[in-house]
């Protein structure tokens, strides 16, 4: 079977911060890749779910954001949000970080949704169960910079202060809570102007390329939003700034006629102990024994709509970096299913909410893989 393999000649999205703080001359960091030096502060601003091909798409509706195109990058399998947020806050791929899904098995918790940090579908909290800190031990990139003298500061919605995701993967800088795109713009600017370090995250792409479709009018009106919160902070940046603005995947509408219900398919159930993941890379747990069998269904019944391999495989074939943990291998189905095309494998009954949804990622297509890194220099 020939499987996609990461583009590992593009940079990664682990790759910016570390870039960005060594172009700000803090000890113990290194370029992986070239900036314009000497930078006197710096955001690193990531808007959810603006693909680089959407935005190349969408040029019209983005002038800020066409003017500062330039190099791409890949942000690595799963294509989604918890692994795409820790990329940037440890410098690692998710092989290193363990954010392996919207989803995913932890020994002794059982599925867990990343996001929530909650049981998946639902549950009670688990930040005392599934300590944050523990779950992703490995220093930030914020953590060694403020430990380096610089001042750093997180810059994210209100709701996500003290979240287990935040404490996982964003933990140390100041969290400083927003409530829009007014207030978001002005605290990375004011972060900038005063010589400090500061990650930025903006949501509401992502929400609305979910619920209405990638390239639907409300996603190109929420894209002409986003426009106007770069436009701010570029037109306010003193000399030595940098904004460099990047997202964590990208994303694609599904095909109707390429949806599987996995619910309603005892094929795909039968010798399964949970399913995680979310509608366009899962991992599949299965009961002792079963394994080859699950696989070979799996890959039977999926052919056409997904690369279907074991844990093995996708370790070898690199999908979540080329190095993988051992506290992570255990997260990783016995089975990992990621779709080709705009299939979807969805789950009616277990995720309702989740298979209602227009746009989908988390797979190894480029419209997933490929985001933009732009920049602009006070």
């Amino acid at each position: 079977m020939d499987l996609p393999r990461l583009d590992t000649d593009t940079a990664h999205l682990a790759d910016v911060v570390p870039s960005v703080l060594a172009a700000m001359g803090v000890a113990g960091f290194e370029p992986r890749f070239d900036l314009a030096e000497p930078v006197a502060g710096a955001c690193v601003l990531l808007v959810d779910g603006l693909g680089a091909e959407l935005l190349d798409a969408h040029a019209e509706d983005a002038p800020v954001l066409a003017g500062m195109r330039g190099r791409s990058l890949h942000v690595g399998f799963p294509s989604t949000t918890a692994a795409g947020l820790a990329a940037v806050g440890t410098g690692c791929q998710s092989g290193g970080h363990g954010m392996v899904g919207y989803s995913f098995r932890l020994p002794d918790v059982g599925i867990m949704n990343a996001l929530r940090w909650r049981p998946h579908p639902w549950g009670d909290d688990l930040r005392d169960t599934a300590v944050p800190e523990e779950i992703q031990p490995l220093p930030t990139t914020f953590e060694r910079a403020a430990s380096a003298g610089i001042a750093v500061s997180v810059i994210s919605g209100a709701e996500f202060t003290g979240s287990g995701l935040t404490r996982a993967v964003l933990r140390g800088g100041r969290y400083v809570g927003v409530h829009g795109l007014g207030d978001l713009a002005a605290a990375v600017g004011a972060t900038i102007a005063d010589g400090g370090f500061c990650y930025g995250y903006h949501a509401d792409l992502d929400l609305i390329g979910h619920v209405y479709g990638p390239g639907s009018p409300a996603w190109r009106m929420q894209l002409r939003q986003v426009d106007r919160l770069v436009e701010s902070v570029v037109d306010g940046l003193p000399a030595g700034g940098l904004l460099a603005v990047v997202a964590d995947h990208g994303m694609v509408v599904v095909d109707s006629a390429a949806i599987v219900d996995i619910d309603s398919a005892a094929a795909l159930l039968d010798g399964t102990t949970a399913i995680a993941g979310e509608a366009r890379a899962r991992h599949v747990y299965v009961r002792d024994g079963a394994a080859a069998d699950v696989l070979a269904r799996w890959r039977e019944s999926l052919a056409d709509q997904a690369w279907v391999v074991s844990r093995e495989e996708a370790i070898a074939a690199g999908w979540f970096g080329e190095a993988v943990d051992d506290r992570v291998r255990p997260r990783i189905g016995d089975v990992v299913a990621a779709t080709k095309g705009q299939a979807a494998l969805v789950r009616r009954t277990v995720e309702p909410m989740e298979s209602a949804l227009i746009g989908h990622h988390g797979s190894l297509t480029s419209a997933e893989q490929r985001v933009p890194l732009l920049l602009a220099y006070g």
